[in-house]
């Protein structure tokens, strides 16, 4: 099987915090993989680190087999943390000013609010929408290049379970168009219904990476969460 993102032996410090400290990550090209661990374990350190935003201090970093030297690439697209959007401007206009940024075609706007399922409230000024429509709006302007890769930071935190369902049908969806997705995650039941694979993140360190099933102990994903947290000797709060 292809791999879309390989990240081996990663470090990120910060002075004598180690925000990283050996994280290898393998996510198979067209598959949901999550990205599991406490508060602090270095999740979104990691994914801005893939985006070329931060440099890490040391090991190496593979996009779809080619070594990725820390700049920003077309191929992978990204919403960390809450969409930078504006009230009083409506999704398309939102689109168009990023297609603008990016130089892709305003013509492949409509294929970006069709995936997410906006085009029919495109109109509508994004003071209006609910969270979850503010972050599938987030989503669209990812997808706005068209990217193989996608990552997403906690992006079902703060929707009600109807946009949690949505959000769920949404990164289903791009992995079912062969989109690669990389989600951020704490909360482990979202996780088990959308992804793949999951490498869980202790102090810095891959503790875990495989299927779903096999993170969970006595068919329990959050014992086998927990059970890998105590076995690192973490606490968890960092």
């Amino acid at each position: 099987m292809n791999t879309a993102l390989r990240v081996s032996g990663v470090a990120k410090h910060f002075g004598a915090h180690r925000a990283l400290d050996g994280a290898d990550v393998s996510v198979p090209t067209g598959h949901v993989y999550g990205l599991l661990g406490p508060n602090g374990a270095g999740k979104s350190t990691l994914m801005k680190i893939i985006l070329g935003l931060q440099r890490p201090t040391a090991g190496e970093i593979e996009v779809f087999g080619m070594p990725h030297h820390g700049r920003a690439r077309c191929d992978i697209g990204a919403l960390i943390e809450t969409p930078g959007l504006w009230p009083g401007l409506d999704a398309r206009t939102h689109l168009r000013a990023h297609a603008k940024l990016r130089c892709v075609p305003e013509s492949w706007i409509e294929s970006a609010l069709d995936t997410v399922g906006l085009r029919g409230v495109s109109g509508r000024k994004v003071g209006q929408f609910s969270l979850g429509m503010r972050w599938r709006l987030g989503i669209a302007i990812a997808l706005l290049a068209k990217p193989q890769l996608l990552l997403l930071d906690e992006p079902t935190n703060g929707l009600d379970p109807i946009g949690i369902r949505e959000m769920r049908s949404t990164i289903r969806g791009l992995a079912d168009m062969g989109v690669t997705v990389l989600v951020s995650s704490h909360q482990l039941a979202e996780i088990a219904q959308i992804c793949d694979d999951v490498g869980v993140l202790v102090d810095g360190r891959t503790r875990y990476e495989g299927d779903v099933e096999g993170l969970a102990a006595d068919d329990d994903l959050e014992a086998g969460f927990f059970r890998i947290v105590a076995e690192s000797g973490s606490t968890g709060v960092r």
